[in-house]
């Protein structure tokens, strides 16, 4: 994989669910600029995917196995939009925290991708 976009991506995630944090801890519900937030977290996301796929497709080989590497591509790109939406139908502080819960489960999901594709070793940077 490439390192400084997983690098990337988990703090922005990190970023993204702190500041979703701090809304639910003062009673907010996800505002407009907190979907700009999951927006930008989601475009890197589907930059991982990408990355992912033409790795794959240019002889590439994940270290743990192609299927679970995929299956983990599809969970970062997907992770965002889902508790967006969840977030969009619970106007309380818990759409916040389902946004602040999912990007710190994307932070960690990064963190896997990155073992799994071979942790940065030989053909991993």
């Amino acid at each position: 994989m490439f390192t400084p976009l997983t690098v990337a991506l988990a703090v922005a995630a990190i970023a993204l669910a702190a500041w979703c944090g701090w809304a639910a801890y003062r009673d907010q519900p996800t505002k407009d600029w907190h979907f700009i937030g999951m927006a930008v977290v989601t475009l890197l996301g589907l930059a991982q995917l990408v990355v992912g796929i033409i790795r794959l497709a240019t002889g590439g080989e994940a270290a743990e196995g192609t299927a679970i590497f995929v299956a983990y591509l599809a969970a970062v790109a997907a992770c965002i939009p889902v508790v967006g939406l969840i977030s969009l139908t619970e106007r309380t502080r818990w759409g916040s925290l389902t946004v602040a819960a999912g990007a710190l489960v994307l932070a960690v999901l990064q963190a896997r991708l990155h073992e799994i594709w071979g942790g940065g070793g030989p053909g991993g940077a």
